[in-house]
């Protein structure tokens, strides 16, 4: 079944009481049973609940999976699979994640007794240099937030082929099922924050992850199941919802973000540009092979480098809203230093290259024309 036929009906089925065509809202906490331990496959909504289930069947689908759970937000999906290591385990991640990632990685985890380090992964020779008996968990963002590097998730794989007891971590917020599959190329389990592409109208905080190794689904089940960060009925009703023009919508914002790409280009006051389809983006080569497209996420620095200038552009814009998240049909703007990797000391995003002018967009579906006027006349105001 091709992609833009599975989001539709992946996951649906025919309500048996009424025949309604669109999964039901079941605003449930509990399930009448037959006799004790005999049910209808569910007994409490924290364990399951008859429209999660859907939205999983649906999510697992589209990833290429057998198995997926969802939870309560995407964090809360990272969290769970960190809660499959023991202390001492190590996890080796690419530099560039999401802030929120590192804190919970830094603040959190660290105090039980995990190692965490942090490489650049562009090369995938570089994890040789990193990994030890210790290593359990490889944590990649690809693409990743804010800098789009583009990690060959292939080649991953084959580093550590030999090694069984290293679990491959994909988080494929940035790319959606509709440009890239982890899980064909080697990954273990695909993350999501489902509350972005995945939702797509900005009115859903959720998770979700993805697998095709059994005995890692029933371990992070026994996880979700007893640590409860499940999503209730009615996101996961959203969600459906939002899964349905998933093709559609990123068929259109990434046309969008061709057109942005060559209006930045051409501007004198723009200096470097990230995004995978550029030719001289540094893995380009891997991302127009391991993706469809190039996705509808970019970032972008000023050539002087200017704090005051960034945030100058950041408030005159009309139609790109200042707003952390990203993924929704509408366009939205952010400053990464200061927003959605503030978490992160200051040295270390140097070392990055996250820069103080570093400015990111969402570019949603509106027509490009339009964006392409609203960026314009923001930066035409700095000096």
């Amino acid at each position: 079944m091709k992609f833009g036929t599975k989001v539709i009906h992946s996951g649906l089925k025919t309500d048996v009481a009424t025949g309604a065509i669109i999964t039901p809202i079941y605003q449930t906490s509990t399930y009448v049973q037959k006799k004790p331990g005999e049910n209808l496959g569910y007994e409490y909504s924290r364990t399951a609940n008859p429209t999660r289930t859907a939205l999983e069947q649906s999510i697992a689908s589209i990833e290429n999976g057998k198995f997926a759970i969802c939870y309560s937000s995407g964090m809360g999906a990272a969290d769970a699979i960190i809660k499959l290591l023991k202390p001492g385990n190590t996890i080796v991640s690419n530099k560039d994640i999401y802030g929120g990632t590192y804190r919970m990685f830094e603040q959190v985890f660290t105090n039980f007794g995990l190692k965490f380090k942090y490489t650049d992964l562009k090369n995938p020779k570089n994890l040789l240099d990193e990994i030890n008996s210790e290593t359990k968990l490889i944590w990649l963002e690809t693409p990743s937030n804010p800098l789009l590097e583009i990690i060959n998730i292939k080649a991953i794989k084959k580093l550590i082929d030999k090694r069984k007891d290293i679990i491959i971590v994909v988080d494929n917020t940035f790319a959606s099922p509709a440009l890239q599959n982890p899980l064909n190329l080697g990954a273990d389990i695909v993350l999501h924050s489902a509350t972005k592409y995945l939702g797509g109208h900005s009115d859903l905080v959720m998770g979700a992850l993805i697998t095709n190794n059994k005995t890692l689904y029933n371990k992070l089940f026994l996880i979700t199941k007893s640590c409860g960060a499940v999503p209730g009925p009615m996101d996961c009703f959203l969600a459906l919802r939002g899964i349905k023009t998933l093709d559609v919508r990123m068929q259109k914002h990434c046309k969008n973000a061709h057109k942005i790409n060559q209006f930045l280009s051409n501007c004198s006051k723009i200096g470097n540009i990230y995004w995978p389809g550029r030719r001289n983006h540094p893995n380009h080569l891997v991302a127009k092979k391991q993706m469809k497209d190039f996705g509808g996420m970019m970032s972008f620095t000023l050539k002087n480098n200017s704090f005051n200038n960034a945030v100058k552009i950041i408030k005159n814009t009309k139609l790109f809203k200042l707003a952390e998240s990203l993924g929704g049909v509408e366009s939205l703007i952010s400053h990464p230093a200061s927003m959605t990797h503030a978490s992160i000391p200051k040295k270390e995003r140097e070392k990055n290259n996250l820069s103080e002018s570093l400015i990111r967009i969402s570019i949603g579906i509106e027509d490009h024309e339009d964006l392409i006027k609203d960026l314009s006349q923001a930066i035409n105001k700095i000096n």
